[in-house]
């Protein structure tokens, strides 16, 4: 059975930046379990994926435009600390953010003295990815799980309908 859309897809994956650096690796835990075409994978990896089948290996290398999205200096700003009030608050960390474009994740890139530094950016965004992949399975997805748009684990998909 090959890759196609509404199929899903056991698979172990590793992922490096241009400078080789390890930004995820799942050889070593869990496989990726997913449904194709529901948009869980960024574009340039499911498009690679598309024809192969169990026991396939490759290699794709994925630009931005194909990832996660070029970066956008205007998504960094800075804001009072004081909206922070109260919270510990380090490079790095993550929360929503209410904003005029809507809820988006942002990060802290760096606290300054009465402001923090945000940035809306993906942490990948902007930056071009090399896959290795080996697909170890690939099955029909069954009418419930392409009803709720997601693999269930055996026994069901643990939420209430």
């Amino acid at each position: 059975m090959i890759v196609a859309a509404n199929k899903v897809v056991k698979m172990h994956y590793s992922v490096l930046d241009n400078n080789k650096n390890t930004i995820d690796n799942s050889f070593d835990g869990e496989p990726l379990v997913f449904i194709v075409g529901t948009g869980f994978l960024i574009p340039g990896l499911e498009n690679a994926l598309l024809g192969k089948e169990a026991g396939d290996t490759f290699s794709v290398t994925v630009e931005p435009e194909q990832g996660y999205g070029e970066r956008h200096d205007d998504l960094m700003q800075a804001v009072p600390k004081s909206m922070f009030e109260g919270m510990e608050i380090e490079v790095g960390m993550q929360f929503r953010a209410t904003t005029d474009a809507g809820d988006q994740s942002v990060m802290i890139i760096e606290i300054q003295n009465e402001d923090v530094i945000v940035d809306g950016n993906h942490p990948l965004s902007g930056i071009t990815l090399h896959f290795d992949v080996e697909v170890l399975e690939v099955r029909d997805a069954t009418e419930e799980e392409l009803a709720h748009g997601h693999v269930h684990g055996e026994g069901g998909c643990g939420h209430s309908h």
